[in-house]
């Protein structure tokens, strides 16, 4: 099988467009078709379902698919590691975490690494749902849970909790509260969807001190930033993590005494990439950076 037509169908598999794969191939329209239907021809199959809306893949089109994307993986993984084999750490460096995280300490400490290492080519991947690192989605994880992948290595970078915070301005407004009873009466923000929340027990303020119904929230906000701000706005109280909340104005913590359980960060990458030099090296940094700050 030709390699350029089998290269030319799984871009056009991922994009689900003839134009759209020969814009990613710098190629025409014309000339990407060609090369399908020649592929069909020699394989005496078709591959696409070809209707007005774009393209989508038959049974044997799926079939082949699921092989060329095993060839693209395999031939990536192999030009990392040629990469890798040179001096200097260099090449693709996708690192994924949460957006709270990702946003807020991860860009504000990543500069030395990236003045370090100029060579090695870094995309920040911020999502609140776990990418899949044994299809390389990306090439490493900060995660706040441990990974349910048995294939992937997990390093304890440290612990970190949540605590209660509301603007200055709310609580002049509904008083500060001195016991767990008192949040009964206050306006309390949660994530939106605890089912793809970055943590576990993520709205665990609806429940503390309570023994009947969950508390009611006033908002629920899918991004752990976006509470902070609605904090910050005078909307109500919410449990913030406190490498979040640290240096923000107008924000104060309030029932000291009341925390979230501790929940570890973790360090994740597939063990493939155990020896990488890439790796190696972000590893190594944000471990010093990490004990170097007041996490």
């Amino acid at each position: 099988m030709d390699w350029d037509k089998l290269r030319i169908f799984h871009t056009v598999a991922e994009t689900g467009s003839f134009t759209h794969a020969g814009d990613r191939l710098n190629l025409s329209q014309s000339a990407v078709s060609r090369q399908i239907r020649a592929l069909e021809d020699e394989l005496n199959v078709a591959l696409f379902h070809r209707h007005a809306r774009g393209l989508t893949l038959t049974q044997e089109g799926e079939l082949l698919f699921q092989t060329a994307e095993d060839v693209t993986t395999r031939i990536r993984r192999t030009e990392k590691n040629l990469q890798e084999g040179l001096e200097t750490p260099q090449g693709e460096l996708k690192i994924t975490t949460t957006l709270s995280f990702g946003s807020t300490w991860l860009t504000h400490n990543i500069r030395e690494f990236l003045e370090l290492y100029p060579e090695i080519d870094v995309q920040l991947l911020l999502s609140d749902q776990d990418l899949d690192l044994t299809t390389r989605e990306a090439d490493i994880a900060i995660l706040f849970h441990p990974p349910e992948h048995a294939d992937l290595i997990q390093r304890p970078l440290t612990s970190t909790r949540q605590c209660i915070y509301g603007s200055a301005d709310y609580l002049a407004r509904r008083g500060t509260p001195k016991t767990v009873d008192d949040l009964d009466s206050h306006n309390l923000i949660t994530y939106g969807i605890s089912s793809t929340a970055p943590i576990r027990d993520i709205n665990w303020l609806l429940q503390v001190g309570r023994n009947g119904p969950a508390r009611h929230p006033v908002l629920r906000i899918n991004n752990i930033n976006g509470a902070l701000q609605a904090v910050r706005a005078g909307i109500g109280l919410a449990a913030l993590p406190e490498y979040l909340v640290r240096g923000s104005s107008n924000v104060v913590r309030v029932l000291d005494d009341v925390t979230s359980p501790s929940f570890r960060a973790y360090l994740v990458y597939h063990e493939n990439e155990r020896s990488s030099k890439r790796i190696v090296a972000f590893r190594d940094y944000l471990l010093k950076k990490i004990a170097d700050s007041r996490f």
